[in-house]
């Protein structure tokens, strides 16, 4: 068959993921300086939250979980497939069109939902008024996914993949022009929201129209093939309600201590940056090439698809996560501490990023081992083990708030990020050999953990000189390169010298995948 370039396409959605995050840093950093942890700094990330909530329902969540594997399969066998594409355009489409009149209804209570905690304050109606400017997003981001994941389906990840730059560009753009011209901040991030959304879906949409699937919306009608779909997306977006439940118990009870809401966030973004490059990179390109490979019956093609994956996300969030548990203060000091962000928020942001490293192999695991349900059009399995972690993070994050405080939330998300991990690894046991990784995954696991907690020494010993260069505004982001610098040759110096993997190998799988 002719094959999705895994290592190729990995490299391309990494790629650009990164640029998007580095910039989302550069965003962050801005929003840090001119809001802090205050008021309108965690009315305008629950209001941005909204959409982003439900984007994994709709966007790269269940419906793109369902519609990549039924698309990829077509174009695999030549039938249908732009009619299908274009009748999923239209059905998700009208959709949301209505749920988004619905939420402009029902924001005081979406926002409820979100964060009780603000009802007592101002917190509430800048909220509310944030959320209705944002929430259109929904609808374009939505559709930009679908069109991604035509892209996706077909070997073409750089459109696709480059789309979110546009979000933090604009971002940027809008805070810039706004401090300049005097502007609200707040309501300016939250128009810049929609703005975004239809930069990103403009961008798409030009993309697959050149691959030949250009997407012009008809009439709605229920096919046959979209009922499947319907079918096969249900218990993917009980799962994905399941993980937003678990996001809403992290941010109600974040919402009970000030500040908490913005500390967490700006921890997320941390460990969000490998998740992204890495973890989602590889679940964007893994999901339609197993899809294929099942489809022509390629099962040793498959299994040595998903074990290339397993063993690169491995190897590139194991050393990320031993980083975040081994220098979180220095990080968070560098990259958010200045204007209204102070030394305390530095301090309680940093715990966050110790206990969400934690999770950071888990998180990525989740990314590697979907995608072997999905391409067999099984949404039901990882439902049910979404319930699992939905239990563990609501009975520790409830249960141990009033005891540790806001953390409570983090320690609960990364916990239930194994245990969904483990819930899922365990599950392809009944699926055979194609489901499981191979003897080199193995073998080189363990040389990984060693390769990482090595580098983990060495960068814990450069930090303390690169102290006094930390706590300078200035002078805090070329010490954290320096860091970067030290961890990545140490890193793959000795995880070369190990086995731990061979950089040769990567560029000769880029000529042959």
């Amino acid at each position: 068959m002719a094959g999705i370039r895994l290592v190729r396409g990995f490299l391309t959605v990494g790629s650009w993921t990164m640029a998007s995050r580095l910039l989302g840093f550069v965003r962050d950093v801005a929003i840090a300086a001119a809001l802090g942890a205050g008021p309108v700094a965690e009315a305008f990330l629950i209001a941005f939250s909204l959409p982003n909530m439900f984007r994994r329902f709709f966007a790269e969540g269940a419906f793109n979980m369902a519609f990549v594997p039924m698309f990829a399969k077509k174009v695999e066998a030549g039938e249908g497939a732009h009619e299908f594409a274009r009748d999923a355009f239209t059905g998700l489409g009208t959709v949301l069109i209505v749920f988004t009149l619905a939420a402009q209804v029902f924001m005081p209570a979406l926002v409820l939902a979100m964060a009780s905690g603000f009802l007592a304050d101002e917190r509430f109606g800048l909220a509310v008024i944030y959320g209705r400017i944002a929430f259109p997003y929904i609808l374009f981001i939505s559709l930009a996914a679908l069109l991604s994941g035509v892209l996706n389906a077909t070997g073409r990840f750089t459109a696709a993949a480059a789309a979110p730059v546009l979000l933090n560009l604009i971002f940027i753009a809008a805070l810039s022009l706004g401090a300049w011209a005097g502007w609200d901040i707040g309501l300016t991030l939250a128009w810049s929201v929609p703005v975004a959304g239809v930069a990103q879906v403009v961008l798409v949409w030009i993309a697959a129209s050149r691959a030949g699937f250009r997407l012009v919306p008809e009439r709605p009608r229920m096919t046959p093939e979209l009922k499947r779909l319907a079918i096969i997306a249900l218990p993917a977006a009980l799962a994905g309600g399941v993980v937003q439940v678990n996001l809403l118990i992290g941010r109600q009870v974040a919402s009970f201590f000030d500040g908490a809401i913005a500390w967490l966030n700006y921890a997320d973004r941390l460990y969000q940056l490998p998740l992204g490059v890495v973890g989602i990179a590889i679940g964007v390109v893994l999901l339609p090439d197993l899809s294929r490979r099942l489809r022509a019956g390629d099962e040793g093609g498959g299994r040595h698809s998903l074990s290339r994956a397993g063993e690169m996300a491995l190897a590139l969030t194991v050393p990320a996560s031993v980083a975040l548990l081994v220098i979180p203060m220095p990080l968070v000091q560098a990259l958010f501490q200045r204007g209204a962000f102070t030394a305390d928020d530095t301090a309680a942001t940093a715990v966050a990023v110790q206990i969400y490293g934690l999770g950071l192999p888990a998180f990525v695991l989740q990314k590697v081992l979907q995608p072997v349900y999905f391409a067999r059009e099984n949404t039901r399995t990882p439902f049910y083990f979404a319930l699992v972690s939905m239990v563990v993070n609501a009975g520790l994050a409830i249960g141990l708030a009033p005891v540790i405080g806001y953390i409570a939330a983090a320690i609960g998300t990364t916990l239930a990020g194994w245990a969904m991990a483990g819930l899922l690894w365990l599950g392809t046991r009944r699926m055979g050999d194609v489901a499981r990784f191979d003897a080199r995954f193995r073998a080189r696991l363990w040389r990984i953990g060693v390769a990482a907690w090595s580098m983990g020494a060495i960068i814990w010993a450069v930090s303390i000189p690169l102290q006094p260069m930390l706590g300078t505004s200035g002078l805090g982001p070329i010490a954290v390169l320096l860091l970067v610098a030290a961890g990545a040759v140490s890193y793959f110096g000795i995880g070369q010298l190990i086995g731990a993997f061979r950089l040769a190998e990567f560029k000769a799988a880029m000529k042959r995948d």
